[in-house]
């Protein structure tokens, strides 16, 4: 007898613990069965249900739910990367958001990560060429999710939004792999410039509810940005930074701010 080799998504443990997760959600709560079975157990896989579930955010009068999806399920068809990078973003939500006890809450129920996989699809369409159409689908992420990030800006695998209310991220900015930010957090620039005028936030950075990086600077790894602070300058790798405007108070307090989560501040103060 001949075994075929089974296929990655037959063996997918991720996949297998959404679906077990969405077949308990009917189980304990036959309400949700139908919402459940549509959004999740009907697929055959994770870019399935993400096609899915963006368009039916997106959708709108001017723009169908079955023409998006036919938009996302080409682009992950084209780039398998962007499934990637949302399975990554996925794992973040789960390790570091203490209320996420299931794989399937973000993909139900929370609109950071969300709206981080539509900005997935702008950019995409960006890179292609489809302004007008990367264009629309940042509106609808604002919209809908009250997040705003230019179909230009890079950012990487892993990331987490949390809350994800009131994000702005501009144009140029670059985010790095493994960031962690908060609620109200702006990425922008500090006028009307026309070049690359917006933050490069280095890998394993943790930015916390309300601060504003502006202009063209770096955040150098496994830093973190305190609350409330505006960020005008240069930030060293693994350093906390504090204040309007921000300078140093401390060391990071450990290798990957990001992944811990840690906000308080501890340490002697310096100046940048």
């Amino acid at each position: 007898m001949v075994l075929s080799k089974p296929s990655l998504k037959s063996v997918d443990p991720l996949w297998s613990t959404i679906r077990a997760e969405a077949e308990e959600v009917t189980r304990n709560e036959p309400l949700m069965a139908a919402m459940v079975h549509s959004g999740i157990l009907y697929h055959k896989s994770l870019e399935s249900v993400l096609s899915f579930r963006l368009a039916q955010k997106l959708s709108s009068e001017d723009m169908p739910e079955l023409i998006l999806r036919e938009i996302l399920d080409a682009a992950y068809a084209k780039q398998p990367d962007l499934v990637e990078a949302a399975r990554a973003d996925m794992l973040a939500v789960f390790e570091r958001d203490p209320a996420c006890h299931r794989l399937i809450q973000p993909l139900l129920f929370f609109k950071g990560y969300q709206a981080v996989q539509a900005f997935r699809l702008s950019h995409f369409l960006w890179k292609e060429g489809r302004k007008d159409l990367a264009y629309f689908v940042q509106m609808r992420t604002s919209e809908i999710f009250g997040v705003d990030i230019h179909p230009g800006a890079r950012i990487g695998y892993g990331v987490m939004i949390d809350h994800a209310h009131s994000i702005v991220i501009g144009e140029t900015a670059v985010v790095g792999n493994n960031v962690s930010m908060l609620h109200s957090v702006t990425l922008g620039g500090t006028g009307k410039e026309d070049d690359d005028r917006h933050p490069k936030i280095g890998d394993g950075v943790l930015i916390g509810a309300g601060a504003a990086v502006l202009g063209n600077i770096k955040v150098g790894n496994c830093s973190r940005i305190a609350s409330g602070s505006v960020v005008l300058q240069e930030v060293p790798p693994c350093k906390t930074v504090a204040g309007v405007p921000a300078r140093i108070v401390g060391e990071a307090g450990c290798s990957e701010p990001a992944k811990s989560m840690d906000q308080l501040l501890k340490g002697h103060v310096e100046t940048i």
